[in-house]
């Protein structure tokens, strides 16, 4: 098993993990004498600290003689280190049978551009739209361009129009990306989604705003829109493709309507339609079944009057429900696309 590795190293601006002592250690000392170290550690501490020493970048002079005190008169000329991929490669080479260098390796390298991207899709679209409005065009259509196709399509329908128009094309006109360039984003991207996701999950400007405002009144909201919108512009681009009210039903696409209304209670229905134009009642009657439609119309046409508060509510619980539909990826209700016309 592998030994207890000595208190961590601190230098001024960096900390040595005691997995990254071994690493540094293992790299100064170079093949030969590593190779002695190897054959006694169990396979899952050869992945953690190959893992490490990819991961280990530029070692100062003065962390590596802390690691390696013995060695002090080797390294006293001000030798450094970089821990790379191909450095690592290089030491098990010939000392591991060349399947498991190469099983390590492949597992070592792509885990952290496959946790970075694939990871990315768990990252709330109006989060990683309110991120990509602050950063280059380029950088955002980068990203866009490296994540799944259903994300990004959902990303780009929270982007201000400018920007998104922007995005889509260096989108078309991308040359090849520089390796140090990608690695640049990824780790960026590492840093500030999955080991800070915890804190951007939650802490979304734009997106708690937007649950804020779409609980308003209809001429609350008006006026809270037109009051930002003086000082801040971009984000109220940004709310309006998060904002979703009653009245934006009939913007929904006709399989999107026909089920959030399967799942809405027709007594909850009844209430929310009372008072409404005639047009939009007849596009949401148009997503009922038959028979539920004509109970709907018959206690539209013969039920007593509400109260404006309780039609409110009706309205306000119904308006949820298709967010967290949304949510769950049940619908869409920013679709930015053709209607998606029902054939029967």
């Amino acid at each position: 098993m592998m030994a207890a590795a000595p208190p961590a190293v601190r230098d001024a601006q960096r900390q040595l993990a005691p997995v990254d002592q071994v690493a540094t250690l293992l790299l100064a000392m170079g093949k030969p004498a590593a190779g002695r170290l190897l054959k006694y550690f169990e396979p899952d501490e050869l992945k953690r600290i190959t893992r490490s020493a990819v991961q280990l970048g530029a070692v100062s002079p003065g962390q590596v003689d802390a690691v390696v005190e013995s060695f002090a008169g080797e390294f006293s000329g001000g030798a450094s280190l970089v821990g790379t991929a191909q450095e690592v490669e290089k030491l098990l080479a010939g000392l591991l049978p060349a399947d498991q260098v190469a099983d390590i390796l492949a597992e070592v390298r792509g885990s952290a551009t496959r946790s970075v991207w694939e990871r990315m899709a768990g990252v709330s679209e109006s989060v990683l739209a309110s991120y990509l409005v602050k950063e280059h065009p380029q950088t955002a259509a980068l990203i866009l361009s490296r994540i799944r196709p259903a994300t990004a399509a959902k990303v780009m329908g929270h982007l201000p129009l400018p920007l998104r128009n922007t995005v889509m094309r260096r989108m078309l006109s991308f040359k090849p990306v520089l390796d140090e360039i990608l690695q640049a984003v990824e780790r960026t991207l590492h840093e500030d989604f999955l080991i800070n996701g915890s804190r951007n999950s939650g802490a979304d400007t734009h997106a708690k705003m937007a649950d804020i405002i779409n609980k308003m009144e209809r001429h609350q909201m008006d006026e809270a829109l037109t009051s930002l919108a003086e000082s801040r512009p971009k984000s109220v681009e940004i709310l309006k493709g998060l904002l979703f009210t009653f009245d934006d039903i009939v913007k929904l696409a006709p399989r999107a309507r026909t089920t959030l209304f399967d799942a809405v209670p027709n007594d909850r229905l009844v209430l929310a339609l009372k008072g409404t134009e005639a047009e939009f009642r007849a596009v949401v009657l148009g997503a009922l079944s038959a028979r539920v439609r004509r109970m709907v119309e018959h206690e539209l046409n013969g039920g007593e009057p509400a109260a404006q508060r309780d039609v409110t509510e009706a309205r306000r619980s119904i308006t949820d429900l298709a967010m967290d539909m949304a949510g769950r990826g049940e619908i869409e209700i920013n679709p930015g696309g053709e209607d998606d016309a029902l054939i029967r």
